[in-house]
């Protein structure tokens, strides 16, 4: 069993460690918490042992009434990989107590590509991090992104990705962040952080990002020219999309019409916390005009990275090759059951 070892318990670190716990090959040596509050309990409750992040802070948690295993070290000392989902830049500052006891570890997409060793997204470059002691599971966006690219350049060769993020303002809980009532280019620059963020997956790739923040906290929302190198038809392009374990191709029939309809399909469909590990592309958005591919994809920031913590966690120790990780994640976490059931044309209504 590999020993996994969740530094950080928010929005990534929580969902990471009920993936994890649900694979036949890894347990969660425990989480870390900063200080006690309704997350620190909620682990505690689930059976999770809890370390203290931060030294000076332990005696909150006995005044919480929350007991802890002991120090983030001690967590560190005892995996055998640590998936780091502290807040960005905090991720860095670990680096170092990773190297110390000798445990490699994940980062998340708001770390520097600099701080680590190499990117990662299953789909696109599973083979290539095998060994390192420092990854970057890259961010939600990218994930999303690479995703895409990576069909389509295999199967049709890319000239060119154009890519408009229509970006979330914060998470549910964030109260903090914004805007509350206004559209903000972020950044008023071109490109966005999101084109040089997929050249750490695919270095050669000719991609410009352009990204916006609107008040909203549900997905992000991309909309994606991909200037292809052959011609295919758009049948063809959506059947290639459908074909891949990790997109969603929203057949018209289901009538979601933006990204509350989507969510509420998660929750009727009972997934855990209604999150959408995949790509979600709207069937009927898939265009082509010459060589130009045009689509629409929402991207669930809070769940889409958490199944390439998993596979990443096989990849860098060498435990399982891309095709079988992939398989043994979307089984174990149910992702391989889709979103939605498939309807055949014969038994669609005749007003459809």
């Amino acid at each position: 069993m590999i020993r996994v070892g969740i530094n950080g318990y928010g929005t990534i670190g929580k969902r990471v460690a009920d993936a994890v716990r649900q694979q036949p090959d890894m347990e969660v040596v425990g989480v870390a918490k900063t200080r006690p509050n309704f997350e620190a309990s909620g682990a505690v409750e689930k059976g999770f042992d809890l370390y203290a992040a931060v030294e000076e802070r332990k005696p909150l948690f006995a005044e919480a009434g929350i007991d802890i295993a002991g120090d983030v070290e001690e967590l560190v000392e005892e995996s055998d990989i640590v998936v780091d989902a502290c807040p960005s830049g905090i991720g860095a500052d670990n680096a170092e107590m990773y190297a110390e006891y000798d445990t490699p570890a994940l980062l998340q997409g708001g770390e520097d590509e600099d701080v680590v060793d190499a990117s990662f997204n299953a789909r696109s470059n599973y083979d290539t991090v095998a060994g390192e002691d420092l990854v970057r599971v890259v961010s939600c966006n990218t994930t999303g992104l690479s995703r895409l690219v990576a069909p389509l350049q295999e199967e049709y060769g890319i000239e060119k990705v154009r890519a408009t993020l229509v970006r979330r303002g914060g998470d549910p809980a964030q109260s903090g962040r914004g805007p509350i009532n206004d559209i903000l280019p972020n950044p008023v620059s071109l490109p966005s952080h999101h084109g040089p963020d997929v050249n750490t997956i695919f270095p050669d790739l000719a991609i410009d990002t352009l990204g916006l923040k609107v008040p909203a906290t549900l997905m992000h929302m991309h909309s994606i020219n991909v200037t292809l190198e052959a011609e295919p038809d758009a049948a063809e392009v959506r059947d290639l999309l459908e074909s891949q374990s990790r997109t969603f191709v929203i057949p018209e029939w289901l009538g979601l019409d933006g990204a509350g309809a989507i969510k509420e399909l998660a929750q009727d469909a009972g997934r855990p916390r209604a999150d959408i590990w995949e790509n979600c592309i709207w069937g009927e958005s898939v265009s082509m005009e010459g060589s130009d591919l045009y689509l629409f994809q929402a991207i669930h920031q809070e769940s889409d990275v958490v199944p390439e913590n998993v596979d990443a966690i096989r990849a860098v120790l060498g435990e399982a090759d891309q095709q079988e990780s992939i398989e043994r994640t979307n089984e174990a976490m149910g992702l391989d059951e889709g979103l939605a059931p498939t309807r055949t044309a014969a038994e669609a209504p005749a007003d459809d």
